[in-house]
């Protein structure tokens, strides 16, 4: 309902230069001495122009056209004999003019005359010479007129069009604001100023003579014999259906279809979109929020347990048992080993030297120096052991761990080992040949080879016991 009474009241409110409006600004006394002149029946004022109607005997008079008007239309209706009248000065007139190579230029800032001496209201008087100089009769627009109050006009210029107004000034050329010539067997009008034919510019004689010059202009023939045409009158805002002589194509209307929302985009871009088109975004906005809300509240979810409510992982139930289990599983990244080992490094040198320790390479061989004493290849050994580590640690965060070879482990475990036991953080076991593959002497039955039964060979101590130990 809300919207169906906004664009009510909009449609409902003249504008400038209707023929409707009464106020100062509109222009029905322009449409009254229209009315006078050449009788009720001649004078239509339309808001759609229908060019099915149009005869070659009827004028075309538009005011202040805010869209670009048919080019074939105008051009056939012309050319046929028919008469248009352009006057506009700041809306859409232009592109319709410019077809015609008529462009426009700015009045002078000093003119000869002006009412109240108020340059914006430069004061025309009718042409009487000719392109060579020789001394002329006036337009038939302008032979009744004197002068003519100009209201913040432009000007106009065009090599061949004979002029009809002109605003002389000082120490500057002249400055046309009324032209006229013949296209075709039809004529062509051009006024750079709508303002000058509004309700409360009409009061001054010159203003009056002009409009009534130029409705007998448009409709009859220059002074002689009239044509009984029709005087076809569109303000502003209107539109276009039909062909002039009856003849359409799709060609045509997608053109046309084509131009209207030409003509919608640039009025947007002038003078951003109507109200109607703001109440539809909104109604659509509203409709979106709506929609999203109802789509998101209906939606089913699993609200998620707070931290101290999940269960416990069963890796973290098993404790060293746990733990164990998890490092020899299959499934489990034998980098996950190293990280134990260096883990327990760590952890001990931590507790042998009474403070923390950060984890770094550098930080952890100075504290094994500190802890015991390390020789060179002890130090080297070490070394390359936490280069490894780190790079195992890397990849197991990275989510891409990489493969550790089994003599890797071992050699890391007996390095390990090793610089806990000269720290001192871990009692040493005698290491026979073998090394960390030998098995312990104390272990073998008297006047036996270590070679003599290869079965009980024992395997080398996990290196996840030892960490965890």
């Amino acid at each position: 309902m809300a919207l169906g009474i906004g664009l009510a009241s909009v449609d409902a409110r003249a504008a400038a230069f209707d023929v409707a409006d009464t106020t100062w600004e509109g222009c029905s006394e322009l449409f009254g001495l229209a009315v006078n002149e050449l009788g009720d029946g001649r004078v239509k004022a339309v808001a759609v122009l229908d060019w099915n109607e149009v005869t070659p005997n009827d004028g075309v008079l538009v005011l202040h056209p805010l869209q670009s008007m048919d080019p074939e239309e105008t051009a056939a209706f012309m050319k046929a004999g028919g008469r248009l009248a352009i006057v506009d000065d700041y809306g859409r007139g232009e592109e319709t003019l410019r077809r015609f190579h008529i462009e426009r230029t700015v009045l002078p800032s000093r003119p000869v005359a002006a009412l109240r001496n108020n340059p914006q209201l430069a004061i025309a008087e009718p042409v009487l010479t000719g392109d060579k100089g020789q001394l002329t009769g006036p337009h038939p627009v302008v032979a009744n007129v004197q002068q003519f109050v100009t209201n913040h006009a432009t000007g106009l210029r065009h090599p061949n069009l004979s002029p009809v107004l002109e605003v002389r000034a000082v120490g500057e050329p002249p400055t046309i604001v009324a032209v006229a010539g013949q296209v075709g067997k039809g004529r062509l009008f051009a006024l750079s100023d709508p303002s000058g034919l509004i309700n409360q510019m009409l009061r001054y004689p010159g203003n009056r003579s002009f409009a009534v010059g130029l409705a007998h202009y448009l409709v009859d023939e220059d002074g002689g014999e009239r044509h009984g045409g029709r005087l076809f009158i569109v303000a502003n805002r209107f539109s276009e259906e039909g062909s002039f002589g009856g003849k359409s194509t799709l060609r045509k209307d997608i053109e046309g279809q084509l131009r209207s929302i030409g003509d919608a985009l640039a009025e947007a871009r002038q003078n951003g979109l109507p109200s109607w088109a703001h109440w539809v975004l909104a109604l659509l906005a509203v409709v979106g929020v709506a929609a999203w809300v109802a789509r998101a509240a209906g939606r089913p979810y699993k609200s998620p347990h707070p931290r101290f409510a999940r269960p416990v992982p069963l890796v973290a139930q098993g404790g060293v048992a746990g733990r164990f289990a998890l490092l020899s599983a299959p499934s489990s990244p034998p980098g996950l080993l190293l990280l134990e080992l260096k883990s327990a490094l760590v952890e001990a040198l931590s507790h042998k030297l009474g403070a923390p320790l950060d984890p770094s390479a550098d930080a952890v061989i100075s504290a094994a120096e500190r802890a015991g004493g390390l020789d060179e290849r002890g130090r080297s050994a070490l070394k390359d052991v936490l280069a490894v580590m780190q790079k195992a640690e890397a990849s197991v965060v990275a989510g891409r761990p990489v493969r550790v070879p089994r003599a890797a482990l071992r050699n890391a475990a007996a390095v390990v080992r090793d610089v806990l036991a000269r720290a001192g953080a871990i009692t040493p076991e005698p290491l026979g040949h073998g090394g960390a593959n030998q098995e312990k002497t104390s272990d073998r039955p008297a006047g036996t080879s270590p070679t003599s039964n290869p079965s009980r060979t024992p395997s080398p101590p996990a290196p996840a016991e030892e960490s965890a130990t």
